[in-house]
């Protein structure tokens, strides 16, 4: 399936996802307007960095789920309390993850590929987790159908490795299913503001040529 993984997918999900832009696009623009009230000013939309294929950094959008309100000291509230309703119906039904769907377009992401994580996590993968960034990352990828937060990050990246060896149409449309139904379910889509264990919390540095943004 060299065919597929190094030309077909690509085609496919820019095909795919122009034409659901074009039938969604109202969806997605009555969101943000509903977000830009909801949220009190802090905008519709935010921005991260993350780690994409060949481990280059990009950009990716999602909705902003939660408002900007600070304390008397100016610091951000924590993020139980700047979470609106609106956000976290957004985040429990993942409608925050459809902007990325104009990264898809722009050919930082695919529809389908692990999930990519901030660069600050570069110093902590093995050189064989790191083979996750052989591809581009997902939407919503193996380790997202196969337990999402109800596994370790060890457990995570061994998914991701996974399907960068197994990469085929067939383990795509496979996720795709399995991702559908598990939205439908709710399965592992639960709003968490308590604040999450990243992976350096977790583990040592493996890669120490990965410190301060460089190698």
């Amino acid at each position: 399936m060299c065919v597929y993984r190094h030309f077909l997918k690509r085609i496919l999900d820019f095909t795919v996802v122009l034409i659901v832009m074009l039938c969604i696009w109202w969806f997605i623009v009555l969101i943000a307007v509903w977000l830009s009230f909801a949220n009190k000013g802090a905008g519709a939309f935010f921005t991260q960095t993350r780690i994409g294929k060949n481990e280059l950094p990009f950009k990716i959008y999602k909705f902003k789920s939660m408002t900007d309100e600070k304390d008397s000291d100016g610091k951000l509230l924590p993020d139980a309390q700047r979470l609106t309703k609106v956000g976290r119906f957004i985040r429990s039904t993942s409608l925050d993850e459809l902007p990325q769907l104009f990264n898809v377009l722009m050919g930082d992401m695919a529809l389908i590929g692990p999930r990519p994580l901030p660069p600050s996590y570069l110093p902590y993968y093995t050189e064989e987790e790191s083979i996750r960034h052989q591809v581009r990352p997902g939407i919503t990828g193996w380790a997202q159908v196969n337990g999402r937060k109800n596994i370790t990050w060890e457990r995570k990246l061994e998914y991701d490795v996974y399907y960068v060896k197994h990469l085929t149409l067939f383990l795509d449309v496979k996720i795709f299913f399995l991702t559908i139904a598990n939205v439908l379910k709710r399965d592992g889509v639960g709003v968490d503001t308590s604040g999450r264990i990243s992976l350096f919390d977790t583990r040592p540095i493996q890669r120490p040529e990965y410190l301060n943004g460089g190698k």
